[in-house]
């Protein structure tokens, strides 16, 4: 059949992606545009090949092979088929497995079968050269198409190179026509301004046992720095001690500093002077540190404000599965955006919105753990221990909070008469 047939392996074509325009291989350093790759893809195996388009095969990998929301909005577009192998986590790295055999048993089938007369692949794994050789032996052209390599070699096997009938590489003007390096400077988005509500916790004392954790890193950190003869560098544990959390204002305690005073035991929570009511920070998060208004569950106030899912009809729960896979990218400050938009166009009462814009900047518990499940659909957990990483979690917060604000101003501001 006189056609083409595209065998993207998407662990390389995204892996050398990130490495030419990230500089690392991880593909958390990058964002793609599916659709205008998987165009780009077949404009340029239609002019390389000068045959139609069969059909395009995206190779990858997914932890227990469940589709990612990538896979979702790949597999629907016209002409794309998606074969999943597994991702599994060996000595803290992850790594494919079945993509390969995969790859290479539908690329002797495709030959086999003559449904085609020219194959294109975009891998660099040399354990694909047995069927490359089969294909060719099948009177199947095959083309191997490269990503350029950072460091300007190769990138892919050599006998692989050697045995292909003819090689093109995908250049950084190619690549960059869909796929693009995130900023890692603004990891986390900026918070929202402060407000006057919640400045008796910004400018709440640190518990007495997490200080003297703090300080007791701070000369563990200054006396390592001077057996090695140096003084301690400016962004070493000593150095934070004295600057303000990442993620608040000095003087707010995280969680690590939380748990070091529960460390200290019952006693010396009792020696810690009371704090007034309204300066303790509460991490809706941290298990064990959760203020819920005593053994029989949440506070009133918290309790009564309903979760996305409690909002959310079959219909609806239908068009967001849509719309996740359509138009939402991944982003945790966009996640966060879209389920606070969802959790406030669904609400029945606008009481709802207002008593949570007062408990700012601690979402509740049941809402922030719905909030953060949701998060994890996107592949946020994919590459970071099974957990979403803690600058993520926070953009995801951000995220949520701003859409929150710009609505509850919005209902503040007085209609023009």
């Amino acid at each position: 059949m006189d056609r083409c047939v595209v065998l993207v392996d998407a662990g390389y074509l995204l892996g050398a992606a990130a490495s030419l325009l990230a500089g690392e291989p991880a593909r958390s350093r990058i964002t793609v545009d599916h659709a205008a790759l998987i165009q780009g893809l077949r404009e340029r195996a239609e002019a390389d090949t000068q045959q139609p388009l069969l059909r395009i095969y995206w190779f990858d990998g997914a932890p227990d092979r469940v589709p990612q929301p990538e896979h979702r909005r790949l597999r629907v577009m016209p002409r794309v088929t998606v074969r999943l192998g597994a991702l599994t986590r060996s000595d803290g790295r992850w790594a494919q497995k079945g993509v390969d055999a995969a790859m290479h048993a539908e690329l002797t089938e495709l030959a086999r079968n003559r449904a085609c007369s020219d194959v294109v692949l975009v891998t660099g794994d040399g354990d694909l050269l047995p069927g490359l050789m089969s294909a060719k032996e099948h009177g199947v052209a095959v083309h191997l198409w490269a990503v350029q390599a950072a460091d300007g070699d190769y990138n892919q096997s050599e006998d692989l190179v050697a045995e292909a009938d003819e090689r093109r590489v995908l250049d950084r003007d190619w690549i960059t026509r869909a796929v693009r390096a995130k900023d890692t400077a603004g990891v986390c988005p900026p918070p929202p301004a402060p407000r006057p509500e919640i400045a008796a916790i910004l400018s709440a004392p640190l518990p007495e046992a997490a200080l003297a954790a703090s300080a007791e890193r701070a000369s563990e950190a200054q006396a390592a720095a001077a057996r090695n003869g140096a003084a301690a560098p400016a962004d070493s544990d000593a150095g934070r001690a004295e600057a303000p959390p990442a993620h608040g204002h000095k003087g707010v305690p995280t969680p690590k500093d939380l748990a070091a005073l529960r460390a200290h035991g019952p006693a010396a929570e009792r020696q810690q002077p009371a704090p007034a009511a309204n300066a303790t920070l509460r991490w809706s998060s941290d298990r064990g540190w959760v203020e819920r208004g005593g053994p029989l569950g949440e506070p009133p106030e918290t309790a009564s404000l309903p979760t996305l899912a409690q909002l959310t009809s079959a219909e609806q729960r239908w068009a967001d599965r849509e719309e996740d896979i359509t138009t939402v990218g991944g982003d945790p400050f966009e996640v966060g955006q879209v389920f606070a938009r969802r959790w406030m166009e669904r609400l029945p009462e606008t009481a709802h919105l207002q008593k949570l814009s007062t408990m700012y900047p601690r979402i509740p518990h049941r809402i922030d753990g719905e909030l953060l499940r949701y998060a994890a659909r996107f592949g946020l957990l994919a590459h970071k221990d099974d957990q979403i990483d803690e600058h993520d979690r926070y953009a995801i917060r951000a995220g949520f909070w701003r859409e929150i604000d710009v609505r509850a101003a919005a209902e503040h501001t007085p209609a023009p008469e």
